[in-house]
């Protein structure tokens, strides 16, 4: 007896997790179908190829492992059995090259992810598994079945499945399809999930009338962040209601935690973080006392108008002398109120805790369904850690999934297209 006349599997969510793991099962010889409730797959991969889809990061594995927090010791075994060399691996097996930028960050040579994509379901069909767009899950029914409803149905239907793999993501981004509806769902099951949150987003803060009239839209780089012991150097861009971009993202974490505790947190801002402050003060000593604030931050230090109107919110005094002056430029306050909106964040802190599933990722409330990507309750900064992370877990769901039929010989029922 064949796998694939065994057993046959439901996958629900096409973004990278669930296609992950619809690969692995149909190369092992089951009989995979894809729901996917949007009208194509893949589509938060391909939004973020929009920036060069930045599928993994070089650095050594370890280094890999501690962005993910305090989530790396759960998330280890899939990390560590899908690697950034094994991702390389398999991206030119699909006839995708890549490369690793001056960051370390590792992208498809082609720059964007729809390449990719297509050659990814060419070999996904090829394998034979089978999608279903408009296709959305609502739960189970009263004997364990799926419950789907297609695109202009009143009612769903049951589907029946020997096993099934959800992978929905979070609820950032949710107009490309993870909206978070998964969660009561699954809440009603018993499953234990820590509360869906922003994360790699923007924060706000209560910027001047005049300073978002001026510089809302407009970069500040190259600046310094620090915040709880952390300093991140990179760009930050303004906004009418306060800060995004990559330094702050990678700061999101604790940032969060402390407007929770605390309900604000004060980032210092570096507005030269490629000059030291001694520098910076002899530089400014030279300058003619009778110049203006503006003129000698221009001419001695090169700052652009918006670091110099930054330096002036807060309504705190600006020091007169070069060495205090130049101590305040090197931390200039920030005080941020809130997150933005989660639908506005790149990805989602919190979803199913780890004492919800078991070693290979299945829901001990609800035998023989599987969870992977976004869904889990990790989080990790940009820069290729998110990809990475649900890819590999959505392969170790699936080779989770793969023992437990195994193990268990269950057979239930034959798939009801």
């Amino acid at each position: 007896m064949t796998h694939a006349s065994a057993a046959n599997i439901v996958i629900v969510g096409a973004g990278p997790a669930g296609l992950a793991a619809a690969e692995y099962l149909a190369q092992a010889g089951y009989g995979v179908q894809v729901l996917e409730r949007m009208p194509s797959v893949g589509r938060k991969l391909l939004m973020a190829g929009r920036g060069g889809l930045n599928i993994t990061h070089s650095e050594p594995h370890e280094a890999l492992m501690r962005r993910y927090g305090v989530a790396q010791s759960w998330l280890r075994p899939a990390l560590d059995a899908w690697t950034t060399q094994d991702i390389q691996h398999w991206m030119e097996g699909l006839g995708q090259a890549h490369f690793t930028g001056s960051s370390g960050r590792v992208f498809p040579s082609a720059m964007k992810a729809s390449p990719l994509l297509r050659a990814w379901l060419a070999r996904l069909r090829e394998l034979g598994v089978v999608f279903h767009t408009r296709t959305a899950w609502k739960g189970w029914d009263a004997q364990g079945n799926l419950l789907v409803q297609r695109e202009g149905q009143d009612e769903p239907h049951s589907m029946q499945a020997d096993a099934t793999l959800l992978a929905l993501g979070g609820a950032s981004w949710p107009r490309l399809g993870s909206a978070g509806g998964w969660v009561s769902v699954l809440a009603q099951q018993g499953v234990n999930i820590a509360p869906l949150q922003p994360a790699n987003c923007g924060f706000e803060t209560a910027w001047s009338d005049l300073f978002k009239e001026r510089f809302a839209g407009v970069p500040l780089k190259p600046v310094a962040l620090s915040f709880a012991g952390q300093r991140v150097q990179g760009e930050v861009m303004v906004t009418a209601n306060g800060l995004e971009g990559g330094a702050i993202y990678a700061l999101s974490a604790p940032i969060r935690a402390a407007i929770a505790e605390e309900g604000v947190a004060i980032v210092m801002v570096d507005l030269r973080p490629d000059m030291p402050e001694q520098e910076i003060a002899r530089r400014l000593a030279a300058t003619r006392p009778r110049e203006s604030l503006s003129n000698k931050l221009r001419k001695a230090l090169r700052l652009p108008p918006v670091a110099v109107a930054l330096l002036r919110e807060g309504g705190q005094d600006i020091p007169s002398s070069p060495q205090a002056l130049a101590a305040r430029l090197k931390a200039v306050p920030v005080v941020l109120s809130a997150p933005q909106p989660l639908a506005r964040a790149i990805s989602t802190a919190g979803g199913i805790t780890s004492d919800s599933c078991t070693d290979g990722f299945m829901l001990r409330a609800v035998p023989g369904v599987f969870v992977a990507g976004e869904m889990l309750d990790w989080e990790a900064p940009t820069g290729g850690y998110l990809l990475h992370a649900c890819l590999a877990t959505g392969r170790a769901a699936a080779k989770g999934l793969q023992a437990w039929l195994q193990d268990t010989g269950a057979k239930r029922y034959p798939l009801q297209p």
